[in-house]
């Protein structure tokens, strides 16, 4: 998934990037509402974490904008108050859910997630395409009984593509949603890591090249 993590603390937010992309999650940093609502206008986020005490423009007429142009975004808000009256003013805002600070990283990855699969078509938590299995949970990936050692973009890459089950995925729709803001446009990173995930697949090849237009499992 493709997060926008706004946060206006520059050290926690990148504590919490850090730790998010630990958990293969693509990550945006911003510090205030104007700079949260720029990205969201080029940007179709997953996820949207927002903190609600932001300096200018805050978090709720963030949240408001958000759910007012029907971006297909889920909002999870951050505050630094446990107040349930400040909870439930969030919730009424529309935002998803609601955490507050201090919070413990395990229960931000597992609200995110549990965010992920109300916005999509539930995904099996166990992947498998000809003798390819993909434990999301576990964070495993096999090839027959062969453990194929993948690094967090590798395996990201490899569910996308599972995911999409054959479709063929672009290389601007695989940056979308492997890689973050921090990966320049003109990278060669999506053909790189197609290389490297071949080469751990091996033989018979599943991951085809379609030229001009993207990649595939076949």
């Amino acid at each position: 998934m493709r997060l926008l993590l706004v946060e206006d603390d520059a050290p926690l937010a990148d504590a919490v990037a850090r730790g998010l992309r630990r958990e293969r999650f693509a990550v945006d940093v911003v510090h205030d509402g104007e700079g949260a609502l720029d990205r969201i206008a080029l940007v179709d986020y997953e996820i949207v974490v927002l903190d609600r005490n932001l300096p200018g423009l805050p978090g709720d007429t963030v949240c408001e904008r958000i759910v007012g142009e029907r971006r297909p975004a889920r909002i999870l808000m951050l505050t630094a108050s446990d107040d349930v009256s400040e909870r439930v003013e969030g919730l009424m805002l529309g935002a998803d859910d609601y955490l507050p600070k201090p919070f413990d990283m395990r229960e931000l990855v597992a609200r995110i997630r549990a965010l992920g699969r109300r916005a999509h078509r539930a995904a099996p938590p166990v992947l498998r395409w000809r003798d390819i299995t993909l434990d999301s949970a576990r964070r495993t990936a096999l090839r027959g009984d062969r453990d194929l050692r993948l690094t967090n973009r590798e395996f990201a890459l490899l569910e996308t593509l599972m995911l999409a089950d054959g479709a063929v995925l672009s290389a601007e729709q695989l940056m979308e949603s492997v890689w973050d803001d921090r990966l320049d446009a003109f990278s060669n990173a999506v053909r790189v890591t197609v290389l490297t995930l071949r080469r751990k697949l091996g033989d018979p090849p599943v991951v085809m090249t379609i030229p001009a237009a993207g990649y595939h499992l076949s």
